[in-house]
């Protein structure tokens, strides 16, 4: 399986306390950070023991200050960011690109909030102010698209075809969002073709997939892997897809991979 140096998540802090000490420069950032999403900012350690607070942000400039914090924070069940000290972090604070309520968030592990900024500042340039005015449309339509396809493999279907490259939803369209209604009232699944495509690697390098094998990977319902494929290509696939061993007869030497799509329910055809 392959492995990634944390687990990424969205946490709703609405109305939510979050500890934060420190002042100057490094805490100030990590106040607007919680304000923006809607917590409520606590400045006092013992306060948040007694009021179970389960966020922390520690910026002090004394870095012995900040090791003794971050224990007693710790200690009393609170998950701990400290401020450019990764080793004493529960969890990093990624460089985020925002589209509300569609969120990019960059993280290194606190390897580098140079390159994360960067990444996000490339992307900026690249993902129109729109994407948000889509996500939005997309959660309206999801009625009619429910009405419409009542199956929910059909209904993603409908969705991935749509907002493909090139599709009607483009999300790179800045235009997108204005097609939504029209096309959750009209759309159709894309076809069920029930097929078996097999995929030759050519190292075990996720770079060197095609771009069509890339995009196979991203869409496909369930995944036949045949032994050696490394995880490293595996994780460009769908988290859910379904994964089961590839077990014909005949298959082409090397690392094979076969991409099964819609209800095909054998892979002896």
């Amino acid at each position: 399986m392959s492995k990634i140096a944390s687990l990424p998540l969205f946490h709703q802090i609405t109305g939510q306390q979050v500890l934060v000490l420190g002042d100057g420069p490094a805490a100030e950032p990590k106040r607007r950070l919680v304000e923006r999403a809607g917590g409520v900012i606590v400045d006092d350690l013992a306060r948040a023991i007694d009021e179970g607070v389960r966020l922390a942000f520690i910026a002090y400039e004394d870095a012995a200050a900040c090791e003794v914090a971050a224990i007693n924070a710790r200690c009393a069940g609170m998950l701990v960011n400290v401020v450019d000290r990764p080793e004493l972090c529960d969890f990093t604070t990624p460089s985020i690109l925002d589209r509300d309520p569609l969120l990019v968030a960059i993280g290194t592990g606190g390897a580098s909030a140079g390159l994360a900024k960067h990444v996000r500042l490339r992307l900026e340039q690249v993902l129109p102010q729109t994407l948000g005015a889509l996500a939005r449309a997309l959660e309206a339509a999801r009625p009619a698209l429910r009405a419409r396809f009542p199956d929910g493999a059909d209904r993603r279907r409908a969705v991935d075809a749509a907002l493909r490259e090139g599709g009607p939803l483009d999300p790179l369209d800045p235009a997108a969002h204005e097609r939504v209604s029209a096309w959750a009232e009209v759309s159709s699944p894309a076809p069920d073709t029930a097929r078996v495509v097999e995929i030759v690697l050519r190292s075990d390098d996720p770079e060197d997939l095609t771009l069509r094998e890339a995009r196979l990977l991203g869409v496909a319902d369930t995944l036949l892997i045949a032994e050696g494929v490394p995880a490293a290509i595996l994780a460009r696939a769908r988290a859910d897809a379904r994964r089961l061993p590839l077990t014909r007869a005949g298959e082409a030497s090397g690392m094979t991979l076969a991409i099964r799509f819609g209800s095909a329910e054998t892979a002896a055809d």
